[in-house]
């Protein structure tokens, strides 16, 4: 029976059977997608691997493990075994099909960038030897006057023998969009104006060919050039029209940034006929290698990371960052511990000099995304250059704006017809009654052309241009095909006002940024407008002239903070807790910048076709500190990257061209206040007293392990396994570390400290040292003097006192004043209370 009944269960009928079947092979791939997760969206992910990058093993730097030897060569064998060994853990820790690498990270540090699913990654953080996964969330791309601005013909390019000789022999890398090899800024002609000393150990002259960058392109001042696509290529869809798989620059953005900081001195800038002057970098012959990772469709953090490793092997002397995270990570990861930072950390143990654009978040504060002691972050200042313009009205009144363009009719004097755009679109048309349409001047096919040819048409900021969905270049087109005379872009009430930027426009035109002044300009329009019972246009005999825009005035207060410069205190993760180091560290011009650019300019159609373009942000600024620390590595080639910021630091200025505090632009537009140092750092950069500051405060990189290592709230564990390196000497708080400058975020009753300096001038000098206590506080300095002999070093103790608990962070600083004119700065930020 037992035997009989077990037949039975086995015999089902073929229906059942297959029924059967299907079960177990969809169970069996229900199982498939959990192990393998195929259906997982994917990401691109950063690894850190323990062990040192190739440039710290041991053989491979110099006996104080600080730099990397410049007269050794690193073999091609090492390279390769590292990538096998990526190779490797991926193979054996991952299934075929479920990864990309993207890059293997050599040089700096030991790791890679792979794009695969969470769960994935998962395995990869869970794997011995992995110190840290991080999910790669993106990078963002953040002169003819600045030369005079900062005074460097009279001052240190005469030191260095003028401007066919100031910053020769340095080289500075771009991590950035690209250059334009054809530009004027980058040319190079050895019989003319050869190059007269190689101080640099850089080793590479590799250049990678493509698209748009022939063989000659490398010309002995452009030296290297690289790019780098295998994230952006994995992130997104990738344009090969736009998104050129070579180092050459279809954005602008990178030539731009190279040309402030090492472009060739004296080149015209000619704009739509019209000569703006002669443009020079701030190191016009220092070398330029070029290291692409942003791309107009998308750019990646494993890109970049990728190009800084490429860079640091390459043995640059500066190197420069405009492009980057634009906000903290978003994992609670601590802000000095995340990829970005670690690479900036790695490549100043290697003696690269790294800069860094604060950020565009501004003015509202802890916005910067420069987060670390070793990396220099920039923000950004105005100069006292404006292009002022100005608008007629038929009643008289003359109302400011900014513009880049020619006058009107009879050189701006003859009055013609207005029009405000809603008032001469077409009746009765088809195209949808949005602002774009109606309001913003973007479409041709919305106007009646019999009501806005010949005429000025007063177009509005609106919706569409918050968005980004509409532009300069959509209004310049509708102008074109219907024969504006000119037009005005003027604020909108419902947004405010907005700061303008001015584009060399091709036709009579000009922006009107404060509301205020457009309500002047509407209240006019309207009383010399006729409408019918139900508020529609009738006719108007509104008449208006614009005037010239493009002639430069040089009287406005300056520097001043520009209002998209990001602004300070420091954060340490993405819940905004504070740090104890001074962001931005240093101010320079970043408003309103003309430098080199690219003709195909595929993000802004309004610079297309121009050589030349004026930008702002502090993608800008960050150039002009990369090119003047070209200049003292120059003149002082054995400095440390510490030495130079220290020096860029404490010879700042605080003052303004009034001889009044630098001040800050805010909102409402318009409004300025006496900036903190949160907003200008140190203050604006003084090339000439840089090159000579007497003192200055080294720190490397075992002090910045030391850093880490007191940071409140991390584990020394993680310090361990992030940077491979043991927390043995902690400090006994964050400020310990030898800043020129002293950040405190919680000084509860009162705190000590040490700052250590070294004489780089050639004689002794005696220095007396004073202070202006933040309110609140007192603070003791021991000695108050001291003599100290050429190459000798002095420590300076520092006690401040909380008298009284204060809301807001208070500021001062301590000034040493040596007896030879030196005058060293140590900027004082402080939160003081009483409350232990």
């Amino acid at each position: 029976m037992a035997k009989g009944n077990s037949v039975t269960s086995m015999v089902l009928p073929s229906s059942l059977t297959l029924l059967l079947m299907m079960s177990i092979f969809i169970s069996i791939f229900v199982i498939s997608i959990t192990c393998f997760h195929d259906d997982e969206e994917r990401h691109i992910y950063l690894v850190l691997l323990e062990g040192d990058g190739i440039a710290f093993q041991k053989g491979s730097h110099s006996q104080d493990s600080t730099t990397i030897d410049p007269n050794r060569l690193i073999s091609s064998y090492l390279r390769e075994e590292t990538e096998a060994k990526h190779d490797e853990i991926l193979q054996s820790a991952l299934e075929d099909g479920s990864y990309k690498k993207l890059h293997s990270f050599k040089h700096m540090f030991n790791g890679f960038s792979v794009h695969t699913s969470r769960s994935q990654a998962t395995r990869l953080r869970n794997l011995a030897g992995v110190k840290l996964v991080q999910r790669d969330n993106g990078a963002k791309l953040m002169t003819t006057h600045t030369p005079q601005f900062l005074s460097l013909p009279t001052g240190i390019w005469t030191q260095l023998g003028g401007p066919a000789h100031a910053g020769d022999g340095v080289v500075i890398g771009f991590v950035d969009s690209g250059i334009n090899p054809t530009h004027p800024s980058f040319a190079y002609d050895p019989n003319l104006h050869p190059f007269t000393s190689n101080l640099s150990s850089f080793s590479s002259a590799e250049c990678q060919f493509g698209p748009f960058f022939p063989a000659s392109s490398c010309n002995g001042k452009i030296v290297s050039a690289k790019f780098f696509s295998a994230g952006a290529q994995a992130a997104v869809n990738l344009n090969a029209s736009v998104d050129i798989l070579s180092p050459f620059d279809a954005e602008g953005h990178g030539s731009h940034v190279a040309s402030i900081a090492a472009g060739n001195g004296g080149v015209p800038v000619v704009v739509n006929g019209v000569f703006y002057g002669k443009a020079s970098g701030m190191a016009p012959r220092a070398r330029i290698a070029v290291y692409k990772a942003a791309y107009p469709s998308g750019s990646t953090l494993a890109d970049v990371v990728a190009a800084m490793d490429q860079a640091v092997s390459d043995r640059v002397d500066i190197l420069t960052v405009s492009v980057g995270p634009d906000e903290p990570p978003p994992d609670g990861t601590l802000t000095f511990l995340n990829m970005f930072e670690v690479a900036m950390l790695f490549a100043r143990k290697a003696g690269v000099f790294v800069v860094q654009a604060a950020g565009n978040k501004g003015p509202y504060p802890s916005t910067v995304v420069s987060f670390s002691p070793w990396a220099m972050g920039v923000g950004a200042s105005t100069t006292d250059r404006t292009y002022p313009a100005h608008l007629l009205l038929g009643n008289g009144q003359v109302l400011d704006g900014a513009s880049l363009s020619g006058p009107g009719f009879g050189n701006g004097k003859v009055l013609q017809k207005l029009v405000l755009a809603k008032d001469a679109l077409k009746k009765n048309g088809t195209f949808q009654h949005t602002p774009e349409y109606i309001e913003e001047c973007q479409h041709p096919e919305a106007f009646d052309p019999n009501l806005v040819f010949a005429r000025i048409v007063i177009c509005t900021c609106s919706y569409g241009f918050y968005t980004g969905t509409s532009s300069f270049a959509a209004i310049v087109d509708t102008a074109r095909t219907l024969g504006f005379s000119g037009f005005i872009y003027v604020a909108n009430p419902r947004y405010g006002s907005y700061k303008p930027q001015a584009y060399p426009f091709a036709l009579p035109s000009i922006l009107i940024s404060r509301v205020d002044d457009a309500k002047v300009i509407s209240q006019y329009y309207e009383e010399h407008t006729k409408r019918d019972e139900r508020g529609n246009f009738i006719e108007s005999d509104a008449m208006a002239a614009i005037g010239e825009g493009r002639v430069a005035s040089f009287t406005e207060r300056s520097p001043v903070v520009s209002l998209f410069s990001s602004r300070g205190p420091d954060i340490s993760n993405n819940r905004k807790s504070l740090a104890d180091v001074l962001k931005p560290d240093v101010l320079a011009p970043g408003d309103q910048i003309w430098a080199a650019y690219s003709p195909m300019s595929v993000s802004n159609p309004m610079l297309r076709g121009h050589e030349f373009a004026i930008l702002s942000g502090t993608s800008m600024a960050t150039p002009h500190v990369a090119g003047i620390a070209a200049l003292i590595k120059q003149y002082n080639p054995s400095w440390t990257p510490s030495m130079i910021a220290s020096a860029i630091t404490t010879t700042s200025t605080k003052f303004d061209n009034l001889g009044e505090n630098i001040m800050a632009e805010s909102y409402p537009i318009g409004t300025l206040h006496s900036s903190t140092p949160f907003e200008c750092g140190a203050g604006i950069v003084n090339p000439n007293r840089a090159n000579d500051p007497g003192l200055v405060l080294p720190s490397e990189f075992a002090d910045y392990v030391s850093f880490l290592c007191s940071l409140p709230g991390i584990g020394q564990d993680t310090i361990l396994a992030t940077i491979g390196v043991p927390c043995n000497q902690s400090f006994s708080d964050p400020y310990d570390l030898n800043l020129p400058s002293v950040t405190i975020s919680s000084l509860r009753g009162s705190a000590s400290m040490r700052r250590t300096f070294i004489n780089v001038g050639n004689k002794t000098e005696t220095y007396l040292a004073t202070v202006m206590p933040p309110f609140g506080t007192t603070v003791d300095l021991s000695p108050t003097w001291f003599t100290i002999s050429p190459q000798g070093t002095q420590d300076l103790n520092i006690r401040l006192n909380v008298y009284a608990t204060m809301k807001n962070f208070s500021f001062g600083e301590i000034v040493l004043t040596g007896n030879l004119n030196h005058i060293v700065r140590i900027t004082l930020s402080v939160l003081p209370s009483l409350i232990y």
